[in-house]
């Protein structure tokens, strides 16, 4: 059976990905801060902060080699220049960038021909008014895929980034975000977890092994304007 490892399970994005893979027959450890116990066979959950290097490693290593890794760990915090706080930033920078860089490089020497890599961005990558420390993290990821992915893609091994617009989760109404509401996109309504889980399912398929290296943006229209 094939297994897959997934951050930010208990929720939003997360969690539909893990729903997903276990709907089409994956194996999914997930891990995330609070415990998940679904009654669905074939899921396994670590309760781990990756945040924290060591406890993160020590989870890492206590997990089979996966056919795919998916980060969907994520937080939003935003703040105008002038108002930014290092703190703020550091935790951005661990959890998105540290974290995801952890994980891929732990189980990349060991990944077989067929392996997967995703880690989900931002439609913001590119700029953002107010979310300038978040973007910065989700910028840098696609910067670390792409070079991963030139690196795995002799090994047919695949890495891409899932850039959502606005998604309907909670992550929307956390604190720290007052600043910079989300917009909604053309389409008129936010974009929904399933349909980003829908977009990383295809890319750890057969059909998918040629797409490698890419930012995938699902936004409802949004980067039109």
């Amino acid at each position: 059976m094939r297994h897959a490892v997934v951050t930010g399970a208990s929720s939003g994005i997360g969690e539909a990905i893990v729903k997903r893979l276990l709907a089409e027959g994956w194996q999914v450890t997930g891990l995330s801060r609070r415990a998940v116990m679904p009654d669905t066979p074939g899921f396994t959950g670590l309760r781990v902060d990756i945040t924290d290097p060591e406890a993160l490693n020590s989870a890492l290593h206590a997990i089979a080699t996966p056919q795919a890794v998916i980060h969907a760990a994520g937080m939003m915090a935003a703040a105008p220049l002038g108002q930014l706080d290092s703190r703020v930033g550091a935790s951005l920078w661990q959890l998105h960038v540290q974290a995801c860089e952890a994980l891929f490089n732990h189980f990349a020497p060991a990944m077989a021909a067929g392996g997967r890599f995703v880690a989900i961005g931002s439609r913001t990558s590119r700029g953002a008014a107010g979310r300038s420390q978040y973007v910065a993290t989700k910028a840098a990821m696609i910067g670390m895929v792409r070079s991963w992915a030139a690196e795995l893609a002799p090994r047919g091994i695949t890495a891409n980034v899932v850039a959502p617009g606005a998604t309907q989760t909670p992550m929307l109404s956390a604190p720290g975000r007052e600043s910079s509401p989300p917009t909604c996109p053309p389409i008129g309504r936010l974009i929904t977890p399933e349909e980003v889980a829908g977009l990383v399912n295809f890319l750890l398929s057969d059909e998918a092994a040629a797409i490698t290296g890419q930012e995938m943006v699902i936004c409802g229209g949004a980067s039109l304007s």
